[in-house]
């Protein structure tokens, strides 16, 4: 056992004013602490840290003495002081020891300073909210033969030992250490002689009855001696723990530390819910001092509503003993019109005994966190709107669908009322409308929306109706805003409903393409400065959409246009065929394909019937379809075969990606893979030509979707045409097969959007197709349109091309075919035949004119060809001459010198007639030519001033 600092008197009063006035003050520490028990934590001090070097009797040391004087006094103070509440406790607990009967030694009243006795309350029970209730003072007495005989109710709770055992105890055996009981012992024998002693002893614990060691302990010990009814000698000890002091200490000092240094506001309400305590950070934010505060209540520092609100909330947590977390109270501060925010936290506070004496209040100020919060929350706001535009804004390509996707995302989330306006001539295809740079060309207002209503408001400008042209005044806000590409704040009308308008303009690419508009009526919060960035950000988005709708729009007309000008122009006609198309471009969000369909008028009353499709989109597409067209028809005019006229065209495709062309082209395929940097174009096209004559059709496939044939009285069937590689591949040759057609055959040629779409594959769609022809024999355009609408043909995903050709041939009647020998009177005998023919078809102004072309073709065949020689007249909307001859030499045209006697004839068939040519057959060739009929239209030319022409 470590040296134990005591104090030791002869029959002196230990006590002094000091340790008088130092009970008062620990009584009230300790109350405070336990009031803020629950806020504050409480260390526990350790006296053993202190130094006792002092021995038994010695100076004290450790602790100064005003400190240890302090602690005295709280611990014990005037033996008269302990005695209102200790000698009732040890009374109540006395037993008498095996050495006889024990009384302890007379206690003198307490006095006044002025000799008179003190009121009968000093001999009251402490009632509650003593300071005994947060100190541990216990006592006991030890008779003459140096046992416990006396072990009051304290001791018992302090010890945890009971009456029953303590009784007849030795103390200085049951608490010191082994190696301290000797001189505790003389200690002991030194109280019994009549010495006053008082110190901090450490102690031990008895051991437990089921042998567990007792704890260690530090006490301070006030041990008076006394004299039983024999005379004898005893003494009386009272018992304070040490730790409990020092802890209540800290409690103090936490206290102190809360309300003195808390940077926060600090109030210790009481049960009548006026202030008992308040802090200097409370007192410097509502003015005065702290002093000031005491006995007020919430109704001096809230508005009545919010006071009357807080004062409900601290009745309730009176009651219940429920905390209060963060509860936000609005109120304002002396000298200030700022409305202030605080976060409140509310508990209730208990005495040592447990019973509630009031509320702690312990407040944040937090404007600047809510303020801050209000900015972060305007913050999310405005970037999920920006969020919200970016994933709804320009979905499409269409430019008033654009607008009003706008609109949708700002109203209601960002203001009451949206209007857009666009300039009309950008609407309109114009690059530079005039007077855009001032702002005030005429505008189109394209979309409008509203949240509140869609009439107008009482005092506002006259409305503008969606798709109506106006313009702005030159002085006017807006056209401030449009001049000056800045967002401009439109002054609200007297007596109105909008408060607050931001005009903003929509600039894309550093043009403006028109205004948006932006209202907020009454009892909305007025546009801030934040709100003007987000209007200019959003109105920025859009207007960008807007001019990529607009360019696009352009360009797709522009495709449309190119395409639909290398389509034919109106109906198609031909000889031996009523004819009927259709061409359904893609809607405005896909662009413009490579779609195409064509009507060829070929010599001999023949017909070249063309449908292709070039694979890709847009301007390139439709550019690569007019050139593939307008080969088409030159390779058609020289009258090759149809697998001829795919060849050369599959050759023109290969060359159409390639800066050299064909030769490029064909000296690229031989490279390779990876150096071949040229663009590749790619079609499918359907070539067939019809004899009117003979009713036959010879079809051609490059990769298309094969004809479909409907017979008279048959169903519709897909004819088996092999479909061959598509244009553009190369170095596949092509097969041709002929079909007779009956007469009333219907013929329908297409491309894929017809028949294919996202929704419905390529097969279905061809059954889909096949089995809309169900009745060829109605008029063509009802066939078409009966086609168009029975097949999902507005999906708009592709264009759509449709030929339908039905089938009517030319009347035996119409046609005059003769052979003739080859011999020179054969040319006297066609011109014979012809006289009769044309006369017999009522042609007799056409007499003279085709007896002088038959004889110059004849006398040529009879010249320079090889075989017999056949004359065919045909006769439809004209008059077409046709000479056979077994030759391969195709006649040339030349032009005879003044001095030649020959070389004048083609000349002379080139004046005469319409047209003419040659085109090789398969034993041979054939020279022609066609002249008008004579109710045409076409003025004859006179035979005679031809001759002379020549000359």
């Amino acid at each position: 056992m470590s040296e134990i600092p005591a104090k030791a008197t002869e029959s002196e009063d230990p006590s002094d004013g000091a340790r008088a006035g130092a009970a008062g003050d620990s009584a009230m520490a300790g109350a405070t602490g336990g009031a803020m028990g629950d806020a504050v934590p409480q260390p526990r001090g350790d006296a053993r840290t202190e130094p006792t070097n002092t021995p038994w009797g010695g100076a004290p040391s450790g602790p100064s003495d005003d400190a240890r004087s302090r602690t005295a006094g709280a611990s014990t103070g005037d033996p008269t002081d302990a005695g209102t509440d200790i000698g009732a406790d040890m009374h109540r607990a006395t037993a008498k020891s095996p050495g006889g009967p024990q009384a302890a030694a007379p206690v003198e009243s307490p006095v006044e300073p002025s000799g008179e006795p003190m009121g009968d309350a000093m001999w009251q029970s402490s009632p509650p909210g003593s300071i005994y209730d947060y100190i541990k003072v216990a006592s006991f007495s030890i008779g003459a033969d140096g046992l416990v005989d006396q072990w009051s109710l304290r001791a018992e709770q302090l010890f945890g030992i009971s009456p029953e055992r303590a009784l007849g105890m030795d103390p200085i055996e049951a608490f010191f250490e082994p190696d301290q009981r000797e001189r505790g012992q003389r200690k002991m024998a030194e109280i019994l002689d009549g010495r006053e002693w008082t110190g901090v002893v450490p102690f031990r614990m008895p051991a437990a009855e089921d042998g567990e060691p007792g704890a260690e302990g530090l006490a301070e010990v006030y041990v008076m001696p006394t004299t039983t009814e024999d005379g004898e000698r005893a003494a009386v000890c009272i018992v304070v723990d040490v730790r409990t002091l020092r802890s209540i200490e800290t409690d103090l000092a936490a206290s102190q530390a809360i309300f003195g240094q808390s940077p926060f506001g600090f109030l210790l309400i009481d049960m009548d819910l006026r202030v008992r305590r308040a802090n200097k950070r409370f007192a410097s934010v509502f003015g005065g001092n702290v002093e000031s505060h005491r006995g007020r209540t919430v109704h001096d520092y809230l508005p009545r509503s919010e006071a009357d609100r807080v004062a409900a909330t601290l009745r309730r947590v009176l009651e219940t003993g429920d905390s209060i977390t963060d509860m936000h109270v609005t109120g304002f501060i002396p000298g200030a019109d700022d409305r202030r925010h605080w976060s409140i936290n509310l508990y209730r506070v208990h005495s040592g005994t447990g019973r509630p004496i009031g509320i702690a209040w312990l407040g944040t100020d937090i404007t600047s966190r809510r303020a801050a919060a209000r900015e972060a929350a305007a913050a999310r706001r405005n970037l999920a709107l920006l969020n919200e535009a970016g994933a709804r804004i320009g979905n499409s390509l269409d430019l008033e669908t654009t607008a009003r996707e706008l609109l949708d995302v700002v109203v209601p989330g960002f203001c009451d009322l949206a209007t857009v306006d666009l300039y009309q001539g950008l609407l309109a295809g114009d690059e530079t409308p005039r007077a855009l740079a001032d702002g005030s060309a005429e505008l189109r207002r394209v979309a409008f929306a509203s949240a509140v209503s869609d009439a107008p408001f009482i005092g506002g400008p006259a409305p503008v109706t969606v798709g109506a042209v106006h313009h702005y005044p030159f002085n006017s806000p807006c056209a401030d805003a449009l001049r000056t590409a800045r967002p401009q704040h439109v002054p609200a009308e007297d007596g109105g409903l909008i408060q607050s308008t931001l005009a903003v303009p929509m600039v894309a690419h550093d043009t403006v393409v028109g205004l948006a508009q932006f209202s907020r009526t009454k009892g909305s919060e007025p546009f801030g400065d934040r709100d003007r960035a987000l209007a200019v950000e959003l109105a920025a988005r859009a207007a960008v959409c807007i001019d990529n709708a607009r360019l696009y729009r352009r360009e797709h007309e522009r495709a449309l246009i190119l395409q639909r000008s290398l389509l034919p122009p109106g109906d198609p006609e031909a000889s031996g065929l009523d004819i009927a198309c259709r061409y359904l471009p893609g809607n405005a969000a896909t662009e413009v394909g490579g779609d195409w369909f064509d009507v060829i008028e070929l010599p001999g009353h023949r017909t070249a019937l063309v449908v292709g499709d070039v694979m890709g989109r847009g301007l390139r597409a439709a550019v690569a379809m007019g050139e593939l067209r307008t080969a088409v028809r030159t390779l058609a005019l020289l009258d090759l075969e149809p697998a001829e006229v795919l060849s050369a065209l599959d050759e023109i495709a290969r060359g159409l990606g390639t800066p050299g062309g064909v030769q490029q082209a064909t000296r690229a395929a031989r490279q390779p893979r990876d150096a071949d940097l040229s663009e590749v174009y790619l079609a499918t096209c359907v070539y067939a030509v019809y004899d009117s004559v003979t009713r036959r059709c010879t079809f051609a496939n490059a990769g298309h979707l094969p004809p479909v044939l409907v017979e008279p009285g048959e169903s519709a069937l897909m004819l088996d045409v092999p479909p061959g590689m598509p244009l553009g591949v190369g170095g596949e040759p092509f097969e041709e097969v002929e079909v007779e057609l009956p007469e009333g055959a219907l013929l329908a040629l297409y491309t894929d959007g017809l028949v294919e779409s996202r929704d419905h594959p390529l097969d279905e769609g061809l059954q889909a197709f096949v089995g809309a022809l169900t009745d060829p024999s109605r008029p063509l355009e009802d066939v078409c349109d009966h086609v168009l609408n029975t097949l999902d043909t507005h999906h708009g995903e592709d264009d759509i091309a449709l030929l339908m050709a039905r089938v009517q041939g030319l009347p035996a009647d119409s046609v005059g075919d003769w052979t003739l020998p080859r011999e020179p009177r054969s040319v006297g005998r066609a011109r014979e035949y012809a006289r009769t023919q044309l006369t017999a078809w009522g042609l007799e102004p056409l007499v003279d004119t085709a007896e002088l072309l038959v004889s110059e073709l004849v006398t040529n065949a009879l010249r320079y060809g090889e075989g017999e020689i056949r004359l065919r007249l045909l006769l439809d909307r004209t008059l077409v001459c046709e000479v056979w001859d077994a030759g391969l030499v195709q006649p040339r045209r030349r032009r005879a010198r003044d001095t030649d006697e020959g070389g004048r004839g083609l000349q002379l068939v080139g004046l005469l007639s319409a047209s003419w040519g040659s085109r090789r057959t398969p034993r041979g060739k054939t020279v022609w030519f066609e002249l008008p009929l004579p109710d045409g239209g076409t003025p004859l030319t006179d035979p005679a001033e031809a001759l002379l022409s020549l000359f």
